[in-house]
């Protein structure tokens, strides 16, 4: 690495390097037949050239973007200046999933665009440096063990081991709580595992990250079914003294048209599901079959969509389309995944919408009807509306379709709790503080807002632990 910076000229040259470090991946015609991580990430020699570049601004704005806080001027000088272990040290304290945030989490519209280097439009690369530490780490034969914290006394449960939970549980316990997480699952990292494709996220950073959280003293419960084995009332009978739910909102949402139950026709969380959890891109060694479909059409335009959309290329698709109803500008998806899949051959079929598939005698999918559509004004979300072109149905050949227009929450503990208030949408109600309407129950991430972001559901998670530490200490009224 390049030793640290010293001289003001050597601060000044810093401040003028707009040469971002790219990150190397495998090249596209290779990274079509395998599930290999595509991002290969830093070498050393890159990670110091990019860490360098930061000009440890005094009032850092990058944390402000970031929704867990994490000190990010701190750990790049640690790593700048070659110690290794004090980035780390210093990344872990706020971030409990390193490795996922740094693969996963869109820093470009978060930490990234506060960076004073992005109004020249080279900030620094903080995700890539983050998951550069994460990997080190990792790769360390004996890592130090976690300091435990003295005990509250106080039991708490975490249902659901996604981010939400894991972020809630590794807090909860670095301030001397007992936490025992719940997994619907039998394995724990909720959506990390089930929805996000070995290509972007190895099961074994999730593996490594989960299993980090249990050495903080948080203790993980796999099959366990909240709502179902165990309501969240017995929860409290069997002395737990606050609850959190972080379950995600993993139920699939469908176009309601006509032709969805027809075979060959998925939602992206079954898909996905099949996909990573079950391995079928495995099969016959794993048991759990998917259809490798010829001409497959991928319903929706965010993130999940281009996770299906490049599984199907990797499972042996001739033709892979993804298909959405407005233009590539409001696409929600990650500009790098949508330039990941330009790469790897999917085709993008924009303003365009089904309206019925169609299938053969024996129900297998063959077809769908679609619509063009063009923009009108802008909704409520600042994106144009689409509308229908007059006259322009038409039919295509398909023979697979994944349909990834969002998810919905589970309704299972909301519907055994009649205590926990709910929106129209199934959302649960919470407010700043992530409590609900029952007493001593806390919820945060994709069951209180929705389908969103990995880190985004963290944070929730932080905010939830916070407050649960303050009220199980302290108790007082509950509002």
């Amino acid at each position: 690495m390049v030793p640290p910076l010293g001289s003001k000229r050597d601060k000044m040259s810093a401040k003028m390097n707009l040469n971002r470090v790219d990150m190397p991946k495998q090249s596209p015609e290779v990274r079509r037949k395998n599930f290999l991580e595509v991002a290969l990430g830093y070498d050393d020699k890159m990670a110091a050239a990019e860490a360098a570049r930061c000009i440890q601004c005094k009032k850092p704005k990058c944390v402000e973007g970031c929704p867990v806080g994490v000190e990010i001027p701190q750990f790049i000088r640690a790593l700048r200046d070659c110690d290794m272990p004090e980035a780390v040290k210093i990344l872990k304290r706020k971030n409990a999933l390193p490795g996922i945030c740094g693969r996963v989490c869109p820093q470009e519209v978060q930490c990234e665009s506060r960076c004073v280097l992005a109004k020249k439009g080279a900030p620094i690369a903080i995700g890539r440096l983050e998951r550069y530490v994460a990997d080190w780490e990792l790769k360390l034969k004996e890592k130090p063990a976690a300091k435990k914290a003295i005990s509250s006394k106080k039991r708490v449960a975490v249902v659901g081991s996604g981010p939400a939970g894991l972020t809630c549980a590794a807090d909860l316990a670095r301030l001397g709580h007992q936490v025992v997480i719940f997994e619907a699952l039998h394995e724990g990292g909720g959506v990390l595992v089930y929805g996000i494709p070995e290509f972007r996220l190895p099961k074994g950073i999730v593996r490594s990250e989960v299993e980090f959280v249990t050495t903080l003293g948080a203790s993980l419960e796999l099959d366990s079914v909240v709502g179902r084995l165990v309501q969240v009332k017995e929860l409290f009978n069997q002395g737990f003294d606050a609850v959190f739910l972080g379950i995600g909102a993993g139920a699939p949402r469908f176009l309601n048209v006509p032709g969805e139950n027809l075979s060959g026709v998925y939602s992206a969380n079954e898909y996905l599901t099949r996909v990573n959890l079950m391995k079928a891109f495995r099969f016959p060694e794993y048991d759990t079959p998917v259809k490798r479909g010829k001409v497959v059409a991928v319903v929706g335009g965010g993130n999940v969509a281009m996770d299906a959309a490049r599984s199907a290329v990797r499972l042996g698709a001739d033709e892979v389309h993804v298909v959405y109803r407005r233009s590539e500008e409001e696409m929600p998806a990650r500009l790098e995944e949508v330039e990941n899949a330009k790469e790897e051959g999917v085709i993008f079929d924009f303003l365009t919408n089904p309206t019925n598939f169609i299938g053969d005698r024996r129900g297998n999918v063959v077809a769908m009807e679609v619509v063009d559509m063009e923009l009108g004004e802008p909704d409520s979300s600042g994106r144009r509306s689409p509308r229908v072109k007059k006259g322009s149905e038409h039919k295509v050949a398909v023979d697979t379709v994944v349909i990834a227009v969002g998810t919905v929450p589970n309704p299972l503990i909301p519907a055994s709790t009649p205590e926990i208030k709910t929106t129209r949408w199934g959302t649960i109600v919470a407010d700043d503080r992530c409590r609900t309407t029952m007493q001593g129950v806390w919820a945060g991430g994709d069951i209180t807002t929705g389908g969103a972001t990995v880190i985004s559901a963290m944070g929730a998670g932080k905010t939830a632990a916070a407050d649960m530490d303050r009220w199980l200490r302290d108790g007082g009224v509950w509002s």
